[in-house]
This record gives structure tokens, C-alpha cells and sequence, in this order.
């Protein structure tokens, strides 16, 4: 799939990206079946693997990295390390799921759900690994996934094209969704809980004062009755200007997350593309946290105000786009923008 970029967001990134933003960097992507993953190298350093465990509910990029090799996303529960908040199990790495499909809920979806919840909610199966190409400076994905109800019937086909590029400064993955409904109408229900989420580092987090559940010395739960910030130092910019927890529920192009993670400054963004149903997408961007983009979550997000339900007929498909930039260093939101101008062609 090509997406046009324009010269002028090209050189308004370079201050960002320095000398080596072009360096041809090797990214491989290999599958391993047998262990229920496909790793992403870059020049045969580990960036990330889409994985499906089955101790997992949906397939997910896991963990995610910066050119420096540091982890940006948050390790509880498939690898907790101590200080780490250990809530909301099903936030794992980067996902792509809703809260309620038909009825169904897939984002809550965990292991630690209550059998009694069980009927409610979904899970995504991932199906196939259809192709895997690496390459100089970018590598792809592509995979095939079925969304199941929970008598194991099926209600989308999801086929999904990642594209992983990289170079001396920065790491980014594009994601390219294409749901399909099969022999029903599917409506993605407006809810909160939506669609592509990410769970981050404990220092990317926004600094609080309120008391929650963290992993102790031994990497075992213990609540908190004084929170230690120390380390903690994430912001929320959107590309409409808002910061930190005034960006929750608002909408916009684009939003980044800047912070330091083990003593490197780093930014996260994720682009919303104009083709995307419900653009531009609402962000559901918590401070503890969670970093995520969802356009169907409208009544919620404005009291009531508005509401925006997808629907999918039979036979008919719907397309989502978005690119996560992980960048080494604190980017500006002019820079942030530059690389929306070069994702979007706008």
C-alpha cells in the first residue's frame, strides 16, 4: 500500500530526525509459529513481535521499542517488573479492539474476567500469518485474524497489514485494519472502550497522587497508599493544543505522549487518518496510562451530546489507518504535525 508524502513535511521532520533519519536501516520480520509470534528486528535488535498467546484474547505488538532499545510499553502481566501499575490486565502492548460489537465486549476481554461475564464478552483469534516481507529500511506484516462470539461463531474477518519502519532515530508501525462482516449486520455500539489502544511504561505516565495497586520488590500487587513519582514525567500534547488530561475525550489528527523511560527522552504519537470512519478520531488518553484513539466512543466522550454507531452490513468491509511514531528525543507538536502532513498527504 503507498501513501503519498509531500517534500516540504519531509524537510520540516529533518530537525527531528538529524543526519541519520535516512540510514537504511535492515528490518526483519520473521515469523515463529510454533511459539505463536512473528519477531521485528532492526538491523538484528529486537523492536517488536506480534504475538497471540494463548493466555492473551486478541493478537498484540509486544512489547514496542525506541532506536535505543528501550521499552516504552508498559511489561505487567505477560513480564511485570516492579513499580508498575498492575490494573487492567487486558492492556497489553498495542491492541485494536472495541467495547461493545453487537453486544459483545472485546476489549475487556482477559483471563481474569469472572466466569460469570464470560457470555459477554469476545474474542479476536488470530487465523494466519498471510505474508511476511523484510527489507532495507522497512519491513511488513500481514495476518489474518477472526473476530468470534462467545459460542465461537464468527463475526468479522479482520486482515491486517502492518509496516514496521526504522532508522537511527526513530521506530514507526503502520496499521492497516480491514474488518469484514460475514453473515450479519455488525454495529460497533458507541462505548468508550475503543478501538486502538496502548498501554505505556511507567515513565510515561502523568505524575498523581492517587492511590492505586503497584507491583512491589517481588513484582507481586501491593496498593499504595503514597504514590512514588518519582521517574514518572509524561504529557499528553493533541494536535489541537490541549495538554495533559484535558486532552481525554477531545478531538484531533494526532496526539503524543513525551517522557523519559530509563533516563532517554522519548515521544510517542499516534496519527489519525482522514479516511478513517469518525475522523478525527476522539482520544481516549489516561493519565495512568493508556494511550488510545477511538472515533465511536462520541457519547460518552460529549456527555451525551452526540453518539456515533459503525455499522457493518453483510458482505460489506470498513478500513482504519494509523501510524505510531516512536521517536527518540522530546519532538515538538510542529514536528509531530510534519510527520501527520507526510502519514495523512495533506
Amino acid at each position: 500500500m503507498r501513501w503519498r508524502t509531500r517534500p516540504a513535511a519531509i524537510l520540516a521532520i529533518l530537525p527531528l530526525l538529524a543526519a541519520t533519519a535516512f540510514a537504511q536501516a535492515r528490518v526483519q520480520v520473521v515469523p515463529d509459529e510454533a511459539h505463536r509470534k512473528v519477531d521485528v528486528t532492526v538491523d538484528g535488535k529486537p523492536f517488536t513481535s506480534y504475538i497471540w498467546p494463548i493466555t492473551l484474547k486478541k493478537p498484540v505488538l509486544y512489547p514496542l521499542r525506541s532506536a535505543k532499545g528501550t521499552v516504552v510499553t508498559r511489561g505487567f502481566p505477560l513480564d511485570p517488573h516492579p513499580g508498575e501499575r498492575a490494573d487492567h490486565p487486558h492492556h497489553v502492548g498495542l491492541w485494536f479492539n472495541h467495547g461493545d460489537v453487537n453486544g459483545f465486549d472485546f476489549w475487556n476481554n482477559s483471563d481474569a474476567i469472572p466466569a460469570a461475564q464470560a457470555p459477554k464478552m469476545g474474542t479476536i483469534v488470530h487465523q494466519k500469518v498471510v505474508e511476511a516481507k523484510s527489507g532495507s529500511g522497512q519491513g511488513s506484516l500481514t495476518v489474518e485474524s477472526e473476530w468470534k462470539k462467545p459460542d465461537g461463531s464468527t463475526l468479522l474477518k479482520e486482515r491486517t497489514e502492518f509496516v514496521f519502519r526504522a532508522d537511527g532515530t526513530s521506530r514507526t508501525i503502520d496499521r492497516v485494519t480491514t474488518l469484514t462482516a460475514l453473515g450479519e449486520k455488525v454495529v460497533f455500539n458507541d462505548n468508550k472502550e475503543g478501538v486502538i489502544g496502548l498501554r505505556v511504561a511507567r515513565g510515561l505516565e502523568q505524575p498523581t497522587t492517587q492511590a492505586d495497586t503497584f507491583l512491589d520488590a517481588n513484582a507481586k500487587p501491593a496498593p499504595a497508599k503514597v504514590v512514588d513519582n518519582t521517574g514518572v514525567s509524561g504529557q499528553y500534547t493533541s494536535s489541537e493544543g490541549l495538554k495533559g488530561d484535558a486532552v481525554w475525550g477531545t478531538r484531533g489528527r494526532w496526539t503524543m505522549l513525551t517522557g523519559t523511560v530509563d533516563a532517554e527522552p522519548v515521544t510517542l504519537a499516534i496519527l489519525d487518518h482522514p479516511g478513517n470512519p469518525g475522523f478525527p478520531t476522539y482520544w481516549h488518553a489516561r493519565g495512568y496510562g493508556l494511550f488510545a484513539a477511538n472515533p465511536m466512543g462520541e457519547k460518552v466522550f460529549t456527555e451525551g451530546k452526540k453518539s456515533f454507531d459503525l455499522t457493518i452490513q453483510p458482505g460489506a468491509s470498513v478500513v482504519f489507518h494509523h501510524r505510531i511514531a516512536i521517536l527518540s528525543g522530546t519532538a515538538t507538536a510542529d514536528q509531530v504535525e510534519a510527520l501527520y502532513r507526510a502519514f495523512s498527504g495533506s
